[in-house]
């Protein structure tokens, strides 16, 4: 036999077709074969090699073999044939072609990135490790682009940082519309975009904007008819983890009562949930009371998910109040404040539970307990048959000192509420009626003395000082009101002691 025809390998591709190929120059190239040859690529017998789910098939192996016989010249490498490629290289372990071919990468538009990320999702299943290999490479080039496409569009989208060489998170861009590669992306598995958005996190570019296409992406795969129960729990998962990482001062918090509605759709895993809930009570602040208007679950007999709000107001609390802004925390307050009002007509909503929302936030919130008391008041107007007991429960929930003199007027000859609460009540405005008498007095006294001291102060100026200077250090309270409450004061006397 002669020794050219020898040295020729044949090579079985998946059982669709046999190659004839120069047994020495495959195995210079390929480590695979070399090691499958040994010292059988010195021998004169013709070798035979059966390569069973070879990547891409022959048109694959066809296209290896070129670099072999170009000495190693890369071969044509295009979106669509990248992945085999990449794959059947790695398979037949040709590290200085798997190092070229994945350079071309980078000089690819944005639609052939996508094309060939694409191509890329069909081999995961194969071959999952080599496969995301190149999807990185892939994604990490389409970032670029969009990072590149962000600086040449707006300087406001992403901007400088000091503290890094990359950019940093502008979380006040308005985008007038939806960016056009939302819509390019959506075609993608849930796996790239969870590769995607750790890139983007790790280019600090603006979680604003990453926030938006996430639950753009939720949104578009949710409507989409093919997916089972069990892919949008898994998209819903991942979509949440993702958010997670972000800044969530960049998340709008109207989305993410959306996604918990949804969560709670699907049937999404508890830790899910409690991580939706752990990030919308730290934008509390900003929700409105229809985004707090949840239905009950179908085992509850009150209207609204009383419970879900106290675990917002929980996770908003646990980050500690006194590390919050005083105005966050006050807007949580008047927000805690219409929601009561909201639930107090409710039939249903037990004694119990409606003094958990009232004393959900310490006392020290609220700069008046004016709205609370009316809350307490429509429940008690509804809930008739509560006994007095459970009446006098839900009143320690009142900050009497918080309350306003016509409240306590109110609530003084307000029959629905416990005769010990009303009696609380007219201690309190008696007290406060006290201490406006001394501050009168106290006035007065400072006045004669300046007189005997030979000043010429006017008695108006210097009680229209006492009195700033009163309301500035929050003590101030209108002399009409204490006269008012001084001369109604025995009558209500009177009154206390005809209830009891």
């Amino acid at each position: 036999m002669d020794n050219e025809h020898c040295c020729y390998l044949e090579v079985d591709v998946n059982g669709e077709e046999v190659f004839m190929v120069d047994k020495r120059i495959i195995s210079s190239y390929s480590r695979k074969v070399n090691k499958l040859l040994g010292k059988s690529s010195r021998s004169t017998h013709r070798t035979k090699i059966i390569f069973h789910d070879f990547p891409g098939g022959p048109p694959t192996f066809e296209l290896v073999t070129r670099f072999f016989y170009n000495n190693g010249k890369k071969p044509d490498v295009n979106p669509i044939n990248i992945a085999n490629l990449t794959c059947a290289v790695r398979f037949m372990e040709i590290n200085e072609l798997e190092k070229s071919t994945q350079e071309i990468i980078k000089q690819w538009s944005w639609p052939e990135l996508l094309v060939a990320l694409k191509e890329s999702h069909k081999l995961l299943p194969r071959d999952s490790l080599v496969s995301s290999t190149l999807v990185d490479k892939l994604l990490d080039s389409l970032v670029i682009k969009l990072e590149q496409s962000w600086e040449m569009n707006s300087s406001s989208h992403l901007t400088s940082s000091p503290e890094s060489s990359g950019f940093r998170a502008s979380c006040e861009t308005k985008s007038p519309r939806m960016p056009s590669w939302f819509e390019d992306l959506t075609a993608l598995d849930i796996g790239f975009i969870e590769k995607t958005v750790r890139i983007m996190v790790s280019r600090n570019l603006e979680n604003g904007i990453i926030s938006k296409f996430l639950f753009y992406y939720q949104k578009s795969r949710f409507g989409s008819s093919d997916l089972d129960s069990e892919e949008k729990v898994e998209i819903m998962e991942a979509i949440v983890d993702m958010l997670y990482s972000l800044d969530i001062k960049c998340v709008s918090h109207k989305s993410l009562f959306e996604l918990l509605r949804v969560s709670l759709n699907v049937e999404s895993s508890q830790k899910c949930r409690d991580t939706l809930e752990s990030m919308i009570g730290s934008l509390l602040d900003r929700a409105s009371l229809d985004n707090l208007l949840v239905p009950s679950q179908p085992s509850k007999s009150y209207l609204y998910d009383v419970d879900l709000v106290l675990r917002l107001l929980k996770s908003f609390v646990v980050k500690g109040v006194c590390g919050v802004e005083s105005r966050r925390v006050k807007k949580v307050a008047s927000l805690m404040d219409l929601y009561l009002a909201e639930i107090a007509p409710d039939p249903h909503l037990r004694p119990s539970k409606f003094l958990v929302v009232i004393k959900g936030l310490p006392d020290s919130t609220r700069d008046s307990f004016d709205q609370v008391y009316r809350a307490i008041n429509l429940y008690f107007e509804v809930h008739t048959s509560l006994s007095e007991e459970h009446k006098m429960k839900i009143c320690w929930g009142l900050n009497y000192e918080k309350l306003s003199t016509e409240a306590l007027e109110h609530l003084i000859k307000n029959l629905i509420f416990p005769t010990k609460s009303a009696s609380r009540a007219f201690a309190t405005r008696q007290e406060r009626t006290m201490k406006e008498g001394k501050k009168r007095e106290s006035s007065r006294k400072i006045v004669l003395y300046a007189r005997n001291l030979g000043f010429s102060y006017e008695k108006e100026k210097v009680e229209a000082h006492l009195r700033g200077m009163q309301w500035r250090a929050g003590d101030g309270i209108g002399e009409g009101l204490s006269e008012n409450a001084a001369s109604n004061g025995q009558d209500d006397e009177i009154e206390i002691v005809e209830r009891c």
